[in-house]
């Protein structure tokens, strides 16, 4: 008498439950991964944000400024030239409950106005700036001289 060799119900039923459960564990940090890649993009164009702040003003040879607005960040020139209209450059629109705030921690007002300068030397003024989104958060501090972030907070949800 020959025996048919097959998988029974239960074993069927334990390799799919196992299966279920190393799926449930690599869920999150899938998730994790995503967020962190949402994250590092903000990051990445603001930074691009600012660099072109940087160029323009030593391109043009005058004083470009950052400004921020209610779900969106400019770059505009800081003077209009003869016979240009005040529009701006570039935009970094916000997306949802995202949030960006700026500190100057060189400032002589005590709130002084969402606006960050970039002069025609290549420098800008000192600046904190903080992102907060659904992604998570991130902190970064630029420097004067070179106007390359520091990041002193980084965290992904």
């Amino acid at each position: 008498m020959q025996r048919n060799r097959a998988f029974t119900f239960l074993e069927i039923v334990l390799a799919i439950f196992i299966l279920m459960l190393l799926l449930s564990l690599a869920v999150p940090s899938l998730h994790g991964v995503v967020a962190d890649k949402r994250l590092r993009i903000t990051l990445d164009n603001f930074n691009d944000l600012v660099r072109q702040a940087q160029e323009r003003s030593v391109t043009e040879q005058r004083a470009y400024l950052i400004v921020w607005g209610d779900k969106k960040v400019s770059l505009r020139p800081e003077a209009l030239r003869k016979d240009e209209e005040q529009q701006a450059a570039v935009e970094y629109n916000l997306s949802g409950d995202d949030g960006l705030a700026l500190s100057l921690p060189t400032a002589l007002m005590k709130k002084p106005p969402g606006e960050w300068i970039f002069w025609p030397s290549g420098t800008c003024e000192p600046a904190t700036v903080k992102f907060q989104g659904a992604a998570g958060t991130w902190t970064a501090n630029y420097a004067a001289l070179t106007c390359r972030a520091q990041l002193t907070n980084y965290a992904a949800h």
